[in-house]
């Protein structure tokens, strides 16, 4: 019998700009995953890490990447229940895990060790069919678009970022350091709780910075970013989100803050932090590190999107197939746009 084949953006190499479509094979579920046909995928900056060799997580290569995705079911597993062919879902990233772990059976799988993720650790969804454990699923509300259900994940990072992790109560003032996609959906993340948001970037997220006031935000340059923290009575904001993915930026977070504040770093950093970190000390300021999601999590933001609260497709700049990934990674890699969308089978 001949192997069926579909077409995939692998990572293939851990050299800059090792990723191209590829013919690969159609692949095999066990009886508690189900297959799924893709509907959307969305473009994660740490799909275009891996794409420009500038990550700092091990990668498992070849590796099909994506990890934002929504689809429909098209077989299940022999031992699956809750889902059946046609069901429409979104899928969590933690692809691999070990359920006997004791942060597995409190509920913090995402903080798993064992953790390995869609499109670095196993096979992620840009392609065609990509197999999902079932644990990892979501049925999608059936007034949901499946593009606009695809970007769930992203909002479930900001979730985490700013309404898990750290406490925003109404009237508070929120900083966000850098305005790409994470960011800029911590910044409306905190607006639902009523603060008073800044979305802080640089001339050229000038595009980006726009989308922050769409999404009701102010927009300011981080040369800024101090005076806008101490406007109300000069101590500092309440709280500061590190969205930006360079670790410089955690100064930043550490000077502007008030004293008892908070700083929810949820982007990454490889470069070494060369500054005294005694300021958070001496501000009993809480340096909040924010990774990834829970089931609850999603749940939640599901219902944000069907209900319109959080529209996270203020933040979408274009849609391509996958055959234009790589028209789709470089228009999001120059910053004229906050978000792809790659559109598989659509809605």
């Amino acid at each position: 019998m001949s192997t069926v084949l579909q077409p995939a953006i692998v990572n293939f190499a851990p050299q800059s700009h090792s990723v191209e479509l590829r013919e690969v094979p159609l692949p095999e579920i066990g009886a508690d995953d189900v297959l799924l046909e893709v509907a959307a995928v969305g473009v994660c900056g740490s799909d275009l890490h891996q794409w420009t060799a500038e990550h700092s997580w091990p990668v498992n290569y070849p590796v099909i990447l994506g990890h934002e995705f929504s689809g429909r079911v098209v077989k299940t597993g022999a031992n699956i229940k809750s889902f059946r062919e046609g069901d429409r879902v979104v899928s969590e990233t933690a692809a691999v895990i070990n359920p006997e772990s004791p942060l597995a059976r409190v509920g913090r799988y995402n903080l798993d060790p064992s953790r390995k993720g869609f499109g670095y650790g196993v096979d992620g969804a840009m392609t065609t069919h990509v197999k999902v454990p079932a644990r990892c699923l979501h049925h999608v509300p059936k007034d949901l678009p499946l593009t606009t259900a695809a970007l769930t994940e992203p909002c479930c990072v900001a979730f985490s970022a700013v309404a898990s992790n750290v406490t925003v109560l109404p009237g508070d003032r929120v900083l966000v350091l850098g305005p790409g996609p994470i960011g800029l959906l911590c910044g409306a993340i905190a607006k639902l709780r009523g603060a008073e948001v800044a979305v802080a970037g640089i001339a050229r997220d000038a595009v980006r910075l726009k989308l922050a006031e769409e999404l009701g935000c102010e927009a300011i340059d981080v040369s800024d970013a101090d005076k806008w923290a101490r406007a109300r009575d000069g101590l500092g904001c309440e709280g500061v989100v590190d969205a930006a993915g360079i670790s410089a930026t955690l100064r930043v977070a550490v000077d502007v803050v008030r004293p008892a504040g908070w700083i929810s770093k949820v982007g990454w950093g490889r470069a070494p932090v060369d500054f005294s970190l005694d300021p958070i000390v001496q501000k009993n300021v809480t340096l909040q590190g924010s990774f990834s999601h829970t089931w609850a999590i999603w749940e939640r933001v599901l219902v944000l999107l069907a209900s319109g609260a959080l529209d996270v497709n203020k933040i979408v700049g274009g849609r391509w197939s996958l055959s234009q990934w790589e028209t789709a990674f470089e228009t999001m890699h120059s910053g004229q746009i906050a978000k792809a969308l790659l559109v598989v089978k659509g809605d």
